[in-house]
């Protein structure tokens, strides 16, 4: 059997968030661009890539609604978390200026984040497939009424003039990737490190069952740091849930916590366990 390439697959083109954080996680690593988010994980599950980079949300305009779709689909297992500050850079051609711009494009989820800098300038926003694809795309069509929104990286790569930076609308911009596996990879738990466990599970159709599913990481002591609904095999075979919480599988309490979710569930998965980003201890609130 071949060896796996050395290979961190993204989505997006060169000079898009995913390729810098795959270079600033994985510098050793080859980094590939694919056209959509599939292609991406298709690439680790054929064994064409060790692994994949993929946002899952962002601090401003929430989280990647594709992502959570895919993830009950795939047989892959998230085995890290990275959390990459985000800094929006508006990009025109070279010698233009803010006063001739008319429309402007990106991904949706940067424009979303930018939304009041584009509404100020009173600039159309159109929707494209990715930021630096947005930039390759102005740079081979050049035109001083149209802008793009995309890293100082595509500036830098596609030769076009940073306008402005820090385009975002709120400072702190942030976007959480999750690095996929074919292989699961669970760390030996140390006391001194958290952990994230990251679980997908469909509650049993019975009163108050998401309630149920949940207390038992509240008595003991498990803290939930995420909880998402997504729709299942059906609108009406009982809610779906992505849940992120602050443990470890061989802890007694996450142990205690898991059995009593497994009891009011038809289906639960764990996704993975895998460190916590130090972005999260830095973002604690302090306590009272």
């Amino acid at each position: 059997m071949s060896a796996v390439p050395n290979i961190i697959a993204y989505q997006g083109q060169e000079g898009a968030y995913s390729h810098l954080s795959c270079r600033r996680v994985f510098p050793q690593m080859e980094a590939f661009a694919c056209e959509s988010f599939v292609d991406a994980m298709f690439m680790v599950e054929r064994g064409e890539a060790k692994l994949a980079m993929i946002p899952l949300e962002n601090s401003t305009a929430g989280r990647v609604e594709e992502i959570y779709r895919l993830m009950p689909k795939s047989q892959l297992h998230i085995i890290g978390e990275h959390f990459e500050p985000v800094n929006h850079c508006l990009l025109g051609i070279k010698g233009s200026s803010t006063d001739q711009l008319k429309t402007i494009s990106s991904h949706p989820q940067a424009l979303a984040q930018c939304d009041g800098h584009i509404k100020q300038l009173g600039m159309e926003p159109i929707a494209g497939l990715d930021t630096a694809g947005s930039a390759f795309e102005l740079s081979q069509n050049p035109d001083p009424t149209h802008a793009a929104i995309a890293s100082s990286l595509a500036a830098e790569l596609y030769d076009l003039e940073i306008l402005q930076e820090n385009f975002q609308d709120v400072n702190g911009n942030t976007t959480r990737f999750l690095i996929l596996s074919g292989e699961q990879g669970v760390p030996e738990m140390k006391a001194d490190t958290l952990y994230i466990t990251s679980l997908l599970f469909t509650v049993r159709n019975i009163p108050a069952a998401l309630y149920k599913a949940l207390g038992g990481f509240a008595t003991n002591g498990i803290n939930m740091v995420k909880l998402e609904s997504y729709l299942g095999n059906g609108l009406t075979k009982g809610a779906s849930f992505h849940l992120d919480v602050e443990g470890h599988p061989d802890d007694r309490m996450m142990q205690y916590a898991l059995k009593e979710l497994e009891f009011f569930t038809k289906e639960i998965r764990n996704l993975g366990t895998y460190k916590a980003h130090t972005f999260r201890s830095q973002n604690r609130p302090l306590p009272e």
